[in-house]
């Protein structure tokens, strides 16, 4: 794993798709937090969330497994944060309209739930990678 940041508010992450890289998401998103206290922390969370379930998607579905590599990119601005997740894998085709399951289902719930806590997601298949955008639009900062 490789990650790297600079002072506009970008971050790097780099690495196979292998379950021990979501500790490093998680650590990136949480170094976004401390070194941006103006983003509202619940849109943190929230964009955190999503993008983790992404992340989770591209270790478990991604192929050949283990093979997979990956790079999440973080963008903070004033009115949004995005994040860019490109892998390797073989084509990954989604429906990004996919209604949350049954109660009862054993799975299925990553997607819809992603698509619930973002503003914006998009897949698109380009340069033999999956790109994957997402957005997550800012709360206003609270009057004080």
């Amino acid at each position: 794993m490789t990650g790297d940041s600079d002072e506009r508010g970008d971050y790097t992450l780099e690495g196979f798709a292998v379950p021990a890289e979501i500790d490093h998401v998680h650590a990136l998103l949480e170094r976004v937090g401390a070194e941006h206290p103006e983003v509202d922390p619940t849109d943190l969370m929230l964009f955190e969330t999503a993008v983790v379930e992404i992340a989770n998607n591209v270790v478990e579905h991604g192929r050949p497994r283990g093979e997979v590599r990956w790079r999440l990119s973080l963008t903070v601005s004033a009115d949004e944060i995005e994040a860019e997740l490109l892998d390797s894998g073989q084509e990954f085709v989604a429906d990004l309209d996919t209604p949350m399951p049954d109660l009862l289902a054993e799975g299925g719930r990553g997607l819809p739930l992603a698509g619930a806590l973002l503003h914006r997601i998009e897949l698109v298949r380009l340069d033999d990678a999956n790109h994957w955008r997402m957005v997550r639009r800012l709360s206003p900062p609270a009057a004080g």
